[in-house]
């Protein structure tokens, strides 16, 4: 697994005046002076459409103009007029303003109660703490926090400082230094000065420890300033504005590499930059619109590799660092083959899909250029392969070391680690890392060093608080606990987990979901209040991790739930790719199980639609619009985070950031293949009339280049004009002004922002008080 910082490739995007009828007030309110009383009057402009196919006003419809439609097909955009590219139209940011004005009046009730959850997360939080250190080189990483401090400080102290398996004595207090002769590299507060927002990117040292690079957003919209330090002073000596997050490190500290975006906000570019002058050298322009770009270093510091992927191909190309000379290609793109790529000792190690697999298989060969008819199999011990891109054991990827391989991939719905025991090129021992819980996230954490004897990795479960835990890698056996995160005021007895499958409406697909819940508030006799939450898209896992901020719910006799639907990738590629996954022309599978694991819920008495919530964020917002429109009566509250709800408009539309590489995902509405397929499912344009919605909580960010502001907008619009607003709950929409996708920068934020959507579903479930 190469130390590939840039993007994930696999892994993620109207009312008419005389007919408005404002939603029935669930509660009586206060007169307020300042706060509107009902719900915003969209306007609604019913000769707006955006055309799907042959729309000679774009430039780029898709690759083929022999599969648009054709003539182009009118599809109802009533809303359209909330799009403001730049965010500058007065119309559109009154409307929004009016918008969070209405949420606020209508939640004014429940201010008591985000303030008791706020303090109780915090009560679950070590506010001032640190994370495991990282060795590098002669130096050892870590960030801090501090009580009252909105962002971390990022530190190293000398590895001497920590001799070999001595644990770390810190008394916790704020003054006192984790490592002896730690220094602040970089303080994250200081850069959030005089702004809403601020959030890193890279923060990395150069070879020989003296430099750091760092890069910062301060709009949320994903756009980064680069800034080189010297450690030693402070002084700034090299920027560059308006790049990728992702900046690295050449083999001395006289070069750095970095991405520029075209106007869709897609990495485009690769850049070598020398900080003692001279213009910078382009080495790679990625033109197709349906590629993405990253960068990243080997594991062992010799190769820069710049992928160019879209959600179906890539390719590799690659700079040796240590023998200089231009970027050569590992493999040239094949349709449809995926891989990755590292390096140990003169090979490749390679993870790939070629030959038409679903999952992905290793490969090896030796180091160099159109080397894809050389690629052999990794095999164990015993001869037989480790990884052959089989359902039963998908591979995630390889970080090779100097005498061992860490594999990380899945096994039974859960992530899992190998460890490679290796002589030469060959595997001597093989053996998977072992835990004792039945569900859990594991992955690794902090590994740069390539001559190691031990690998540092991350565990945690739904009740078990984070650990970072340091892996003999000639004995897997042998482990240390490096740290475990303290979550005050927690006791992991009170609480249990349980996993389970639910059977799909196909009657073959076993959906796995998993529970947790505070045991003394379970009532496994009666319906109990439930919140389900889903993604389902782009392969991604939705692992059982822990997090402190659900306590308040479990608390209140709250049972989470996650839904681990197809589309993503639990259970491998084939959970998510075509046939029997949830892409393209299967997508409705991930609606389908979001449905079907809701219905069983209630079926079986856990749970009853009454006192039963839902929640997803981008595309996990997609699941919520679809789902709900499929079976609005199940749910008595759903949270739209950030979602990706007007499939339709956004995904015929080039200019909009990351619409292109997208159509590899849901397809082209452009095309007669996808064009009804996707209108059929998009959220916005498929309300049911009249129908009886749960209460909605719809968020997003004004600066979000993901899922732009305009699709909440227009989904509340919707659902006011279109479902029956006195059967139906209110339907709430809150833009954060100054965040794009990733909601809050600042940590107490970002906690107020939790307790604010925590508030709204105790409230719409009745428990409130």
């Amino acid at each position: 697994m190469s130390k590939m910082l840039g993007a994930t490739l696999f892994c993620t995007s109207m009312v008419a005046l005389t007919s408005y009828r404002p939603p029935r007030p669930l509660f009586a309110r206060a007169a307020s002076s300042f706060l509107p009383a009902r719900a915003p009057s969209a306007r609604r402009d019913a000769a707006g459409v955006v055309l799907l196919g042959n729309d000679p006003s774009r430039s780029n419809n898709g690759p083929d103009a022999s599969l648009l439609v054709d003539p182009p097909l009118a599809v109802p955009d009533p809303y359209g007029w909330m799009r403001s590219d730049d965010r500058s139209s007065r119309e559109v940011l009154a409307h929004l303003e009016a918008e969070n004005g209405y949420s606020a009046r209508m939640t004014e009730h429940l201010a008591p109660l985000r303030e008791k959850l706020y303090g109780e997360m915090l009560s679950f939080v070590q506010e001032t703490d640190y994370t495991s250190p990282a060795k590098r080189g002669e130096w050892l990483y870590y960030s801090r926090t501090f009580e009252g401090k909105s962002y971390k400080v990022h530190y190293r102290a000398p590895l001497s400082s920590l001799p070999a398996d001595t644990a770390i004595s810190w008394s916790g207090d704020a003054s006192a230094s984790v490592l002896p002769g730690e220094t602040v590299l970089l303080d994250v507060n200081a850069l959030a000065e005089g702004h809403d927002y601020c959030s890193t990117g890279s923060v990395t040292t150069s070879p020989s420890g003296e430099l750091l690079a760092y890069t910062v957003d301060n709009t949320g919209g994903e756009t980064y300033n680069l800034k080189v330090v010297r450690i030693c002073d402070g002084e700034v000596v090299d920027e560059i504005e308006e790049i990728d997050s992702t900046v690295v490190w050449g083999a001395d500290d006289k070069t750095l590499f970095y991405l520029k975006m075209d106007d869709a906000h897609r990495p485009h570019q690769v850049y070598r930059h020398k900080l003692d002058g001279g213009e910078d050298e382009m080495l790679f322009e990625e033109k197709d619109e349906l590629f993405w770009m990253g960068i990243g270093k080997s594991q062992d510091d010799e190769f820069l590799f710049v992928e160019s992927g879209s959600k179906e191909t890539t390719e590799v190309n690659y700079v040796d660092l240590t023998a200089g000379g231009g970027l050569q290609c590992v493999a040239k793109r094949e349709p449809k083959r995926l891989y990755e790529v590292e390096h140990r000792e003169g090979q490749w190690y390679i993870s790939t899909n070629a030959g038409g697999l679903l999952n992905m298989k290793l490969v090896t060969c030796a180091a160099g250029p159109d080397c894809a008819a050389s690629w052999k199999p990794v095999a164990g011990p015993k001869g037989d392969v480790l990884f052959d891109g089989g359902a039963s054991r998908p591979l995630d990827g390889v970080m090779p070391l100097k005498s061992h391989l860490v594999v990380f991939g899945r096994e039974g719905g859960i992530p899992r680690v190998w460890v490679a025991g290796l002589k030469g090129q060959k595997v001597q021992s093989f053996e998977r890392i072992e835990f004792d819980e039945d569900a859990y996230d594991v992955g690794g954490a902090g590994n740069y060093e390539y001559d190691a004897d031990s690998v540092m990795v991350s565990y945690d479960s739904l009740t078990t608080p984070l650990k970072s835990l340091k892996i003999d890698l000639n004995d897997p056996k042998k482990r240390q606990t490096i740290k475990t995160r303290n979550v005050p005021n927690y006791d992991a007895s009170k609480y249990a987990c349980e996993r389970r499958t639910v059977l799909s409406r196909d009657g073959k697909t076993e959906i796995p979901i998993s529970l947790v819940y505070n045991k003394a508030q379970r009532t496994p006799d009666k319906p109990q209040h439930l919140h389900l939450y889903g993604y389902g898209s782009y392969g991604a896992c939705m692992e059982c991790y822990f997090s402190s901020s659900r306590l308040p719910l479990l608390d209140r006799g709250i049972v989470y739930v996650i839904a681990h639907v197809r589309g993503g990738g639990e259970l491998g590629r084939q959970w998510y790719e075509e046939p029997n996954g949830a892409k393209y022309l299967c997508k409705k599978n991930t609606f389908n199980d979001f449905v079907d694991v809701a219905q069983h819920l209630q079926d079986t008495g856990v749970t009853a639609a009454d006192i039963m919530s839902t929640e997803g964020r981008s595309a996990g917002g997609l699941l919520m619009g679809a789902s709900i429109n499929q079976k609005p009566e199940l749910f008595k509250a759903a949270i739209y985070g950030v979602p990706f709800v007007d499939v339709t408009c956004t995904m015929v539309d080039h200019t909009i950031p990351l619409t292109v590489v997208e159509w590899e995902e849901w397809g082209n509405p452009n095309e007669k293949k996808y064009a009804e397929y996707i209108n059929s499912y998009s959220p916005v344009n498929n309300v049911k009339p009249g129908g009886k919605y749960p209460s909605t909580l719809l968020t997003g960010g004004l600066h979000d280049p993901r899922v732009a502001y305009w699709e909440p907008a227009k989904m509340a619009a919707e659902l006011r004009h279109t479902a029956d607003s006195e059967q139906s709950g209110p339907v709430l929409l809150k833009l954060d002004m100054a965040a794009g996708h990733f909601s809050a920068s600042d940590r107490y934020k970002y906690y107020r922002e939790l307790a604010f959507d925590w508030a709204f579903v105790l409230d719409e479930l009745g428990l409130a008080k």
